[in-house]
């Protein structure tokens, strides 16, 4: 046991407990509980962070601890964290903590939506913090199989098709994955006669580079399937649309950056031979997703599909600065996690308190709510100009990081698609003013929306929150810039050598 499993424990025992629950008290004790102590450990665990880096701990991987596992594999519980880590784990806490409370009401089956809730955040936080291939690809599916019954049975519309389809084409990424990884495993061990699965001792080996051509494709693709890679993105939409408020904050905000966190460090960090000679293709695809994104985003008239074609955009802006090979876009990847999970939270949270009081996502059946649920409209509005990228927001901070280090790159075929990725700021613009302006402003015209409420107690808890770590980001960067930008350059340094 050490300080990191903490953050797998806490959420098995609230599993205990939560299962021990007899009445919606109980049930909703445990939860915010359990979420409130993961948020003050994440705190804890930066500012834990931050000291031993001000002290001149320069290691690698801060707080490591091992536990063998398997050893005829010689697969072990190895766990660790860099300023990367720490970031993920932080943004997790935040959002696991407001989800909790965006879900106050969840309704039916309240203690076995939390039960399922907690067993995906349980595999969230194990995979940010292993160092293991193994352990982390256990932790990975861990994550996923509770979607499809956080879906299926407390989703909306086409909740079986959306949570079937998302099941099947993660697990289709799932298994490219583990190919990947046995690979891994076994031409490392045969070109160095140590079999290992700790990341830190495979990227210290070497992995043959004809042998990477194969397996690099393979780890990139199965983790860039999670974070919406065109044209394997097509699941995302569907079941962010059907899944329950709390289950898209989740998955938007954090589930999704497994991906962008797994390309970059396993598939690039480890083999980053095959990462430069094919990351032209994956660069080509990236662009598509993030001017695809955004385009889908313009058409689309259900709130929930504006936000998670817009997601598609964002995240595959952070595959696309992932990349570009240098610690400024590396950095911006990172920062773009870190605000995309920050204010698609808050576009998923306050769409569902929306949908809860009109029982409609149609933009075209919503309008002027600004005069009947003000508190709700302006927590709309900040995510908005949150997402185009308004200054002094988080948004704005990540994109001018991703595309100026992009554009370092000083060849010809990168800066043509930097500026084509580009075009999307304008493209977002387009879209998040056009809803903006239909559902907030204007006359409301359905008699049944004028006698709305505003936000309850519970639900300011979580916008709040989520809006003063956006503002907070976007007004004092510099922090999480430097906490990550040394493990970045770490990463980078592995790929230049």
């Amino acid at each position: 046991m050490n300080f990191l499993s903490l953050f797998v424990l806490i959420p098995i025992l609230m599993l205990g407990g939560l299962f021990l629950s007899r009445n919606m008290k109980q049930i909703r004790w445990v939860a915010a509980t359990g979420a409130s102590l993961l948020l003050v450990l994440s705190v804890v665990l930066t500012f834990l962070f931050l000291g031993e880096r001000a002290a001149g701990n320069d290691a690698e991987m801060l707080f490591m601890a091992e536990m063998p596992w398997f050893t005829p594999l010689n697969i072990n519980y190895s766990v660790g964290v860099d300023g990367i880590s720490v970031a993920m784990l932080l943004l997790s806490s935040v959002i696991v903590f407001t989800g909790v409370f965006a879900s106050w009401k969840i309704d039916p089956l309240p203690k076995e939506f939390f039960l399922w809730f907690c067993l995906l955040s349980t595999g969230v936080y194990g995979f940010f913090i292993s160092i293991d291939l193994f352990t982390m690809f256990l932790f990975y599916e861990v994550a996923l199989i509770p979607m499809y019954l956080l879906i299926g049975v407390w989703g909306t519309g086409r909740k079986e098709y959306s949570a079937m389809k998302l099941t099947l084409m993660l697990m289709g990424g799932s298994a490219l994955l583990l190919v990947g990884i046995l690979g891994i495993y076994f031409f490392t061990g045969a070109e160095s006669g140590y079999y290992t699965m700790n990341l830190l001792e495979i990227a210290r080996g070497t992995i043959p580079v004809g042998v990477q051509y194969y397996l690099f494709p393979l780890t990139f693709i199965g983790f860039g399937v999670l974070g919406a890679l065109f044209p394997f993105h097509t699941w995302s939409p569907d079941g962010h649309a059907s899944a329950p408020t709390a289950v898209s904050m989740l998955h938007a905000g954090v589930l999704m950056k497994l991906g962008g966190y797994g390309c970059f460090r396993v598939a690039m960090y480890l083999m980053p031979e095959a990462a430069h000679e094919l990351s032209w293709i994956f660069i080509v695809l990236t662009t598509i997703s993030v001017v695809y994104g955004a385009l889908a985003a313009c058409v689309q008239t259900d709130l929930k599909y504006i936000n998670a074609y817009s997601s598609v955009s964002h995240c595959g802006l952070v595959l696309f600065a992932i990349l570009m090979m240098n610690t400024t876009a590396g950095t911006g990847a990172i920062l773009q996690m870190l605000s995309h999970g920050l204010m698609t939270a808050l576009f998923f949270a306050l769409i569902g308190m929306i949908y809860g009081r009109t029982h409609t996502r149609d933009i075209r059946e919503l309008s002027g709510l600004m005069k009947v649920m003000p508190f709700l409209a302006v927590g709309y509005v900040i995510a908005g100009l949150a997402n185009l990228g308004l200054p002094g927001l988080s948004g704005f901070v990540a994109e001018m990081t991703i595309f100026n280090g992009a554009f370092m790159n000083d060849d010809t075929f990168h800066r043509v698609v930097t500026i084509i990725a580009c075009t999307s700021i304008v493209i977002t613009a387009v879209y998040i003013l056009r809803v903006v302006g239909k559902i907030i402003y204007g006359t409301c015209t359905d008699e049944h929306h004028l006698k709305l409420t505003d936000a309850t107690r519970d639900e300011r808890l979580s916008v709040v929150c989520l809006v003063a770590a956006i503002a907070g980001m976007g007004l004092a960067p510099l922090w999480v810039s430097d906490m990550i930008r040394e493990s970045v350059t770490g990463i980078i340094a592995q790929l230049m050598s």
